[in-house]
């Protein structure tokens, strides 16, 4: 019989009260070995202070942290296995890229050879080799950065905690460090706890994620499960764009009242007398506005019940001309049935 394996982190029905606010509102989440996983959600949805906890820079008001099967609720920072990169970078002006890196070996008196040799190591598995010698004040944001998570890396840690690490670069920059940093990950194969309220994050980089909202865990899965099968409207809202419909509107599409979500890349846009095809749902509205984005146009289109649905669609065929001239027509909404989701209302 297999073992099952112990988790990398296991949040068992962890709180965390200041006063009368639940930041962490009885938590249970078990986080695997080696995994890529992202505690995703706006701001005061209880992410940080999660890593806070997982780090020891806070302690629960109830509840334990256990890594790797280990109880280290009690214990200090500098105790546990793991290591935190900041969003500020926090690394030493007056100190060289390869003295910041090896500077935690040095508190720890690893012998300087030793030091260089693992610094340079690191170096090189984020990309900057060659620069150990320069001041952070050289370097461009992305390396920086880079340098942070080598310096965290070098001790070898078992988990390795990042705290919006990418918040303050711009976005071109932080898409190619997303690609970077899941690369980074899967070579050392450590476990990766990742914090962001940035959903594109969370989709790109995630093996699975956690999503939270008031302190509270709405749905655990795979980028794919999250997005494709929000359990609650929140989720649906969140990840993604998602149209939601409930009561009457809902009743003249589906036959039933109960609230379901259909994302805007699923709906086609269709003349007002086109037949249903079988196994599809429609909706006739009018499109009331239009936002060409080069690649894709945004539509909005106010139903006769009065809701509003966004659909998406790419712009294969169709000019920025083609597009706008849309607005104000009747049109035809059409999905397949099996796209639409029934989701818990918040």
């Amino acid at each position: 019989m297999i073992e099952p394996q112990v988790p990398a982190v296991r949040f068992s029905s962890v709180s965390r009260h200041f006063g009368e606010f639940k930041a962490v509102d009885n938590i249970s989440l078990d986080i695997r070995d080696g995994e890529f996983f992202t505690l995703l959600g706006p701001s005061g949805s209880g992410k940080t202070t999660s890593l806070r906890l997982v780090a020891g820079f806070d302690r629960p008001t109830s509840g334990a942290i256990l890594l790797h099967g280990r109880d280290v609720t009690p214990l200090p920072p500098y105790e546990r296995e793991v290591n935190t990169v900041f969003q500020d970078y926090a690394l030493f002006p007056h100190m060289t890229v390869g003295e910041n890196v090896a500077y935690g070996l040095m508190i720890d008196r690893v012998p300087r050879a030793e030091r260089q040799r693992r610094a340079d190591e690191m170096l090189e598995l984020v990309r900057l080799t060659g620069l150990s010698g320069r001041s952070p004040s050289q370097l461009s944001g992305g390396q920086r950065q880079r340098v942070a998570l080598a310096r965290a890396l070098v001790k070898h840690p078992r988990v390795l905690l990042l705290d919006e690490p990418l918040g303050a670069l711009d976005l071109k920059l932080r898409q190619q460090m997303q690609i970077e940093l899941k690369a980074i990950q899967q070579r050392v194969g450590i476990t990766f706890i990742y914090v962001t309220h940035d959903q594109e994050e969370a989709l790109t980089m995630s093996d699975r994620m956690a999503v939270f909202n008031h302190g509270k865990i709405e749905q655990v899965g795979s980028p794919a499960e999250i997005y494709e099968h929000p359990s609650t409207s929140f989720v649906a809202g969140f990840v993604g764009v998602s149209n939601l419909i409930g009561g009457e509107a809902a009743s003249s599409i589906t036959g039933i009242a109960d609230t379901f979500s259909i994302r805007p890349e699923k709906i086609r846009l269709a003349p007002p007398d086109t037949q249903v095809p079988t196994g599809m749902y429609f909706a006739d509205g009018t499109v009331r506005d239009v936002i060409y984005l080069g690649l894709y146009t945004r539509y909005l289109v106010e139903l006769e019940s009065g809701d509003d649905l966004v659909v998406i669609e790419q712009n294969l065929d169709s000019t920025s001309m083609d597009v706008l001239a849309a607005r104000g027509r009747p049109v035809r909404l059409l999905w397949q049935r099996e796209h639409i989701r029934a989701v818990k209302a918040d």
